[in-house]
Order: structure tokens, then C-alpha cells, then sequence
């Protein structure tokens, strides 16, 4: 493997109380979250982002023509300790002379405004006049022609850590694209938020799909770079060509070290309940269920027309916003459940889903097929469908979770 990592020293926290062990054994009541923020918070260590440490990667810029893989998570913090004032990155790098020629764009675009699944299409940035070409829709993997001229592709975008969460598909395709042009790859890295885990069904090849590349759980517990080089490591890519990588590592920062986002991942993601939610709740995609988009709790709610609605008193109405221009249920009463309030998960919760599937009206229509291509199995809807408990689904995750487990330790930055 062609992998050189910048390395830094790491200041372990330990956090007690926190489960970091597979969802499938653990069903206690998780430590508060705000206590654990609140506890890192006042420790005198700092996290630092890669893409804070100019120091560690300008040289391998200068002279060179770079393209950038970014949204607006990729920024510059002015202040690392608030976190609440920054510079996007692609501003901060024209203003030190680095030659940017493109942004390459994830889903949602380039400044995040775009809807889940919604067309982005190529264009120019209005603040630099940099071209932005889309990775998103039709054209999921770079071109050699949109290559064409780049010495060093720069990848930092802020992950949430889920299967479905498609940014890690984007760093997918990018590193294959490079790799096939020999064009080296500089991962900034970021923490994350759902890293203190891992759970849910292991991906099966037959439903690979761009919400599911790769045979991992739905919570794959591994930040942005520990992931590419996982890509790399299990020859992952096109014929198991391996990308050269360069990973920044977030400084002061393990697995267990609680990480509230300064911004928006994604529309639907304003929140640290939604980010810590959005694994369990993600499955409602492909049901009849609306996870709460088209409101102001998306990922924190969900519920439905066809929930009986002497079991779910909670109700809400999903109507067209910024996040969500066609939302489920537009203007249709929902019946279900608000989350906003529960405890912080170390685990996959399915008795949301469990629960609504039982206490549907018309069962038949519950599920669709996007649900197969969300959970990477066939097995989690017979095995709801056969009303089985959530521990009894979980016990049958179990081996591939060790097994996972046991895969992505070689790759492992963070302890």
C-alpha cells in the first residue's frame, strides 16, 4: 500500500461510562452526552482538524495545481477552542497563493444547500470563480478530463460516520479516479461524531449501491482518512488499484472523544440529536415513515398518515423548506414520536422502526425496496416482518461485527 501519514501526537481522553463496543451487546442507558461534551470541553486539549494544520501540508501544495473535494464543512477554524469563527478552506488557500484550479463537489453542492438526492449540476463558484464540477447525480466519478492538469486532489469533508451517508461513496470514487491517473490524494481529516461505535448488518455485494459501497455496518466507527485507507488496505477499488494517500490526523482527538459540529453536515443534519439519531432513524427512508423532513427536527422525529394514532399522540405536518423541497407527507398529518429528548445513542436503536412497522395500518405498503438497499440485506425486513425482537435481530449481527472489527484495526489512527 502506497500510504504515507503525517503523524502527530494524540492526547488520549478517557471518558468514562461510554460504550464503545458493538450495538449488538449493549442496551444500557448511555451516559448524558452533555456531559461527556461538557467534560472535553473543559480539558486543556484542544481537538485540532487537519485542515487547521497549514504547517503540516502547504509545502506538499506549493507549485502545484490542486483540486479541491469539499463542501461547507471544509473550513478553517479562527478560534479551534470555539470552533465559531472560520475560513473556508478554498478561501484560505487562495489567499496563501495556492494554485486551485477546481471544486469538486459532493451531494448536497459545494456550499450544502442542495436537498438529499436532489440534481447538482456543475457550475462556478460566485466568490472565486472556480469551476465546480459535481460528484454528485450521472457523473459520481471524476473524469480524466476533469482531472486533466491536477497534481494533488485535497479531500475534506466533515462525515457522520453511517454506510449511508454518501460522502464516503464520493471519497470512493475520487481515490479510484486518482489512482487510475496516478494523482496523489491529501486527506484532511475531521472527527466523528458517531465514531465511538459500531453496529448494524454487514453490507452483502449483491446490494452494493452509492448509499452502500463497501461490506461494513451501517455505524463503521472510522473517521474520513481511517476509511480511505481501509478503501486501499481490502483493495476495495477497480481492480484493486491502491490510491497514494497522505492523511493529516486530527489532533487530540480518539474514538471516544465526544464532537459537536460547528456546522451542518447536510440540511437534514442541523443537529447534533439529528447526527446521533440519523443511523437508526435512516432506515424510515425506505418505508412510508417520514424521518421528520420538510420540519424543523428532521432526523430528531418521525411518524406517518398510516401510524395508529391512539399508540403515536405526537404530530406534525411536513411541508416544503430549505432542506426538503418535496418532503414525504407534504401537507399530510403525522402521527409518531418526538426524540428530541431521548438519552445519546452508543448503539443502533431499532425498536423505532420495529415499533411503527407493528403499529402501521396497512403493513403491506410499509416498506419499499430503497429499504433493502439501506439496511445492505435482504435479512432486516424478514426479520421485522417475522416479528422479531430488536436483541434477537441483533444477535444475528453479531459475528459480522467481529469480524469487521477485527478487518479495521490495521487501519485504525485513533484509539
Amino acid at each position: 500500500m502506497r500510504l504515507k501519514v503525517l503523524k502527530n501526537t494524540v492526547l488520549l481522553f478517557v471518558l468514562i461510562g461510554i460504550s464503545c463496543g458493538s450495538g449488538a451487546k449493549s442496551e444500557d442507558k448511555e451516559q448524558s452526552y452533555n456531559e461527556m461534551l461538557a467534560h472535553t470541553q473543559h480539558d486543556d486539549a484542544t481537538i485540532i482538524v487537519g485542515a487547521n494544520q497549514t504547517e503540516a501540508y502547504l509545502d506538499i501544495l506549493k507549485n502545484k495545481s490542486v483540486g479541491i473535494v469539499a463542501n461547507q464543512t471544509s473550513v478553517i477554524f479562527k478560534d479551534t477552542k470555539t470552533q465559531d469563527q472560520y475560513t473556508h478552506l478554498v478561501d484560505s488557500l487562495l489567499a496563501k497563493n495556492i494554485n486551485i484550479k477546481a471544486v469538486y463537489a459532493p451531494e448536497h453542492g459545494f456550499r450544502g444547500t442542495a436537498s438529499a438526492g436532489e440534481l447538482i449540476k456543475d457550475g462556478v463558484d460566485t466568490k472565486t470563480n472556480l469551476p465546480i464540477i459535481s460528484l454528485y447525480g450521472n457523473n459520481k466519478k471524476p473524469s480524466a478530463e476533469q482531472l486533466e492538469g491536477i497534481d494533488v486532489i485535497i479531500f475534506d469533508i466533515q462525515d457522520v460516520g453511517a454506510r449511508f451517508y454518501t460522502y464516503i461513496s464520493t471519497l470512493h470514487y475520487v481515490m479510484e479516479a486518482c489512482a487510475e491517473l496516478n494523482i496523489p490524494v491529501l486527506i484532511l481529516d475531521r472527527p466523528n461524531p458517531n465514531g465511538h461505535y459500531t453496529d448494524g448488518p454487514i453490507l452483502e455485494p449483491e446490494h452494493k449501491s452509492f448509499v452502500g459501497m463497501h461490506p461494513v455496518p451501517v455505524v463503521h466507527g472510522m473517521t474520513i482518512g481511517e476509511y480511505a485507507k481501509m478503501i486501499n488496505g481490502e483493495q476495495w477499488l477497480n481492480n484493486g488499484i491502491q490510491c497514494e494517500l497522505t492523511i493529516i490526523p486530527v489532533k487530540n482527538y480518539t474514538h471516544k472523544t465526544p464532537y459537536s459540529l460547528p456546522i451542518a453536515p447536510s440540511p437534514n443534519l442541523p443537529s447534533d440529536k439529528a447526527i446521533n439519531l440519523y443511523p437508526s432513524l435512516c432506515f424510515f427512508e425506505g418505508t412510508n415513515v417520514s424521518a421528520g423532513r420538510g420540519t424543523p427536527k428532521p432526523f430528531e422525529i418521525y411518524g406517518s398518515p398510516y401510524l395508529d394514532k391512539e399508540v403515536y399522540t405526537f404530530k406534525f405536518l411536513p411541508q416544503p423548506n430549505a432542506g426538503a423541497k418535496y418532503p414525504k407527507h407534504e401537507g399530510m398529518l403525522c402521527f409518531g414520536e418526538d426524540l428530541s429528548g431521548k438519552d445519546h445513542l452508543s448503539r443502533l436503536d431499532l425498536n423505532y422502526l420495529i415499533e411503527a412497522y407493528n403499529n402501521t395500518i396497512d403493513k403491506p405498503i410499509f416498506f419499499n425496496d430503497f429499504f433493502t438497499k439501506l439496511a445492505g440485506t435482504t435479512e432486516l425486513r424478514k426479520q421485522i416482518e417475522n416479528k422479531l425482537t430488536a436483541y434477537e435481530i441483533k444477535k444475528t449481527w453479531v459475528r459480522g461485527l467481529k469480524a469487521y472489527d477485527e478487518m479495521r484495526k490495521p487501519y485504525i489512527i485513533y484509539n
